[in-house]
C-alpha cells in the first residue's frame, strides 16, 4: 500500500508547546512529497497601547517592527530545520499579523487546501482558559481538515 504526500501546516507559536509539535512532526515518516507550510500568526502591537507620550509611540512602532522581525525569523529556522531533517518534503513558511490567530489558521487551511493542521496545546485550563480562549479548540471545532494536537506529556507522579 502506497502512502500519500499530505500538506500539513505546522501552526507554531514560539512556545514550548510548539516545539514538542515540530520534533513530533520530524521524528514521523511522511510520504515523499509531502508538502509542509510552518505557519504562525502574531498579534499586532499598535502604537495606541503605548499611551499618548509620543515617545513612547515611537517605541512601540519599533517594538512591533522587532516583533515582526523575530516571528518572521523563528518561522524559517523552524521551516530550515524541517527541511534538514525530511530533504524529499516541500517546506515553506510565513509569518502573518493579525489579531484573530483562530481564524487566520482556519482560513489558510481552506487557502491552502491543507490535509491536516498540527499544532502544540498549551494546556490552560480554567479561568485562564475562559479568558485567553482556546486557540486549539477552535481550530480542531472549526478547521475543514484534520487536526492534530501535541500535548507534551508530562511523568505522573505517585505521590
Amino acid at each position: 500500500m502506497s502512502v500519500k504526500p499530505m500538506k500539513v501546516i505546522l501552526a507554531l507559536d514560539d512556545s514550548t508547546h510548539s516545539e514538542y509539535a515540530l520534533e513530533s512532526v520530524m521524528d514521523r515518516p511522511w510520504a515523499d512529497g509531502s508538502e509542509f507550510l510552518v505557519f504562525s500568526v502574531f498579534e499586532p502591537f499598535h502604537p495606541d497601547f503605548a499611551g499618548w507620550d509620543e515617545s513612547a509611540v515611537h517605541q512601540a512602532v519599533r517594538y512591533g517592527q522587532s516583533l515582526e522581525a523575530r516571528v518572521k525569523s523563528y518561522v524559517e529556522n523552524c521551516a530550515h530545520r524541517l527541511q534538514e531533517k525530511m530533504p524529499e518534503a516541500i517546506v515553506t513558511f510565513e509569518a502573518v499579523e493579525n489579531s484573530r490567530i483562530k481564524e487566520t489558521i482556519i482560513q489558510k487551511a481552506i487557502d491552502w487546501d491543507a490535509d491536516l493542521i498540527i499544532m502544540g496545546s498549551h494546556g490552560r485550563t480554567g479561568l485562564e482558559r475562559f479568558l485567553l480562549g482556546s486557540v486549539s479548540q477552535a481550530v480542531i471545532s472549526h478547521a475543514p481538515c484534520s487536526v492534530e494536537i501535541i500535548k507534551r506529556t508530562q511523568p505522573h507522579s505517585l505521590n
